[in-house]
């Protein structure tokens, strides 16, 4: 009977252990539109802002499928990778995957493929064969960004703002001369600060972004959201929601 006690008690701990302890991943992201955005377009503060884009999206959708709690909040992008690097159980994206982070996290994705440009005033007529072409000209990017990081590892001064819409201003009132942005994402910005007089001018690397997640999560819900995600690929869920947004 103490044998039958015992083991049904054991089987009751397994269960309300595996409750009460499952993960909880706390993901943190930037406004990066259209993969992360406030839904009212404004920066206010506020980390609990609802939030839309394309990354949002396949994130809610990809942890619906691995049925994995999560909470999701804003704030600036250096605050957000510091939480993600320091503190077990935080995520953040998008985030580019570069030589230098890949070891510092563990990996999911690519959620996004986003090329780092230049970005240009039309009117000036700036024209780049190469990189090196770039070092006599003031270059505009953002507080954390991956590309501005690598831009001063080449020896490019960089020249940094909070917020990378910042820098469509900038690049427009020709207080810089070339904007180092992600290519699906600076077109987008200049076009919701209602600027038409910029241009692509030059590829500095083909990139792909992911959700980079805290070393201290478990490796079996980092291979389960892998997992899913290629999924959401292969049934054209993440391709749809791309759709969404064009």
């Amino acid at each position: 009977m103490k044998t039958k006690v015992f083991c049904w008690l054991g089987i009751l701990f397994l269960i309300l252990g595996n409750t009460a302890f499952a993960e909880t991943l706390n993901l943190v992201t930037e406004d990066y539109p259209p993969f992360d955005m406030r839904v009212n377009g404004q920066p206010t503060g506020n980390p609990d802002d609802p939030l839309t884009g394309i990354a949002v999206d396949i994130i809610r959708e990809l942890f619906k499928r691995a049925e994995i709690a999560y909470t999701l909040k804003i704030y600036s992008w250096e605050r957000a990778y510091k939480m993600a690097l320091e503190m077990p159980g935080y995520g953040v994206f998008c985030t580019f995957r570069t030589p230098e982070r890949e070891p510092l996290f563990q990996w999911v994705g690519p959620l996004a493929d986003n090329d780092w440009v230049f970005m240009a005033k039309k009117s000036r007529n700036i024209k780049l064969a190469s990189l090196e072409d770039a070092r006599k000209y003031r270059i505009g990017n953002y507080r954390g960004d991956a590309i501005g990081e690598f831009l001063e590892k080449e020896g490019f001064p960089v020249e940094y703002v909070s917020f990378d819409h910042l820098n469509a201003r900038k690049l427009d009132g020709e207080k810089i001369d070339l904007w180092a942005a992600g290519s699906f994402v600076g077109p987008y910005l200049a076009k919701r600060e209602g600027i038409s007089s910029l241009e692509t001018v030059f590829q500095i690397k083909e990139h792909s972004m992911f959700l980079a997640l805290n070393k201290a999560v478990s490796p079996d819900t980092v291979a389960k959201l892998n997992k899913h995600f290629q999924e959401m690929k292969d049934d054209g869920t993440v391709e749809k929601i791309y759709s969404n947004y064009r």
